[in-house]
């Protein structure tokens, strides 16, 4: 748990309140709502560390209220967090175990089709000099495996499938869909049919954002290789 400055300009004036670094990241990223996780404080400042309070009329006009939990929450959401070097060095090694973690379970040996030991990705990813991100794993894989293959034989264990997506849902769709497509075609009525090549290992989290989307429209099949 790391404690920092939560600050919400409006106006003239700046809004100051101490959160928890990993819980306020949460609640910006929408995987909480709990505010109460997040405070740390008992006030609203101006200048934190200055012991300048805001005064109820600013809180007033600032935020349309004085009450603390809905001030601090907005303050979380549509201010600037004081981010922590420790902070982001436990995020990044956070995501490297999981880019690690994902290789292990979907990549082999482009050679033999065995599967590497942790060891082996690890070594991988020093010596070509690899760089992991703060992202989603899915959103720079296959950069990763690119890279990767400056030092060893890797491949993406993947499945092929073709999906189609009615014609009022291929705006928000085509952003998911662009990292592994293969091959896509525009229908007269508008709809997007497309043939993807997806990891093996984000196949279900894949189809819970297309569902999502599409709200189920989407007709989706394997393909099978020959």
């Amino acid at each position: 748990m790391t404690d920092t400055i939560a600050r919400l300009k409006r106006g003239s004036k700046n809004f100051e309140t101490m959160v928890d670094l990993g819980s306020a990241m949460e609640i910006r990223k929408g995987e909480s709502d709990d505010v109460n996780e997040a405070i740390r404080d008992t006030t609203i400042w101006n200048d934190l560390k200055k012991g300048m309070r805001a005064g109820d009329n600013d809180l007033k006009d600032a935020f349309g209220t004085t009450e603390f939990n809905q001030i601090v929450e907005k303050i979380i959401r549509k201010g600037d967090l004081e981010v922590t070097q420790e902070y982001r060095d436990e995020a990044l090694e956070t995501k490297k175990k999981q880019v690690v973690d994902f290789l292990i379970k979907n990549a082999v040996d482009a050679r033999t089709n065995r599967p590497f030991t942790p060891d082996m990705i690890e070594s991988a990813i020093k010596q070509a000099g690899v760089k992991i991100e703060n992202q989603p794993v899915d959103k720079q894989i296959k950069g990763v495996i690119e890279t990767l293959k400056k030092a060893i034989p890797i491949k993406i264990e993947t499945k092929k499938i073709k999906i189609k997506i009615p014609a009022e849902h291929t705006g928000r769709a085509y952003g998911l869909i662009q990292d592994y497509k293969e091959k896509e075609d525009w229908l007269q009525d508008g709809s997007l049919e497309v043939i993807l090549n997806i990891p093996i290992g984000i196949q279900s989290d894949f189809y819970d954002k297309l569902n999502n989307i599409t709200h189920g429209s989407a007709i989706t099949s394997e393909i099978k290789e020959e």
